[in-house]
């Protein structure tokens, strides 16, 4: 039971922290880091995304938690600006993982 109440509590965390980032396409790139992502969408948070799924790869390989963890957060991060950046929400992907949920990584992939 807990370990679904964690997933809920992603789920509502990384809700607020799509929130926030739309709340910054309207900001000034002078005075946000993610307006200066939105200013320069899809390609320049997609490139991010690109650089810290690297990071993530590298602390994983080194075995490095506590860094892995810090650049899992930016990975996510980065992932949230660019569904934002070209209008996907959120809750349609987490409806999509509902929906692959119970079904094989396998029979689901050669489905595609």
């Amino acid at each position: 039971m807990a370990n679904q109440t964690n997933k809920v509590d992603l789920k509502h965390s990384l809700d607020r922290l799509y929130d926030i980032i739309l709340s910054r396409k309207i900001a000034s790139p002078e005075d946000s880091y993610t307006a200066q992502l939105f200013a320069n969408a899809p390609a320049y948070p997609a490139r991010k995304l690109c650089e810290e799924a690297t990071e993530v790869l590298i602390e994983a390989l080194d075995n490095n938690k506590v860094k892995l963890t810090a650049e899992s957060a930016d990975l996510l991060y980065h992932l949230l600006v660019l569904w934002a950046a070209v209008d996907i929400d959120p809750k349609d992907v987490w409806q999509e993982i509902e929906r692959r949920q119970g079904t094989s990584g396998l029979v689901e992939k050669q489905s595609r």
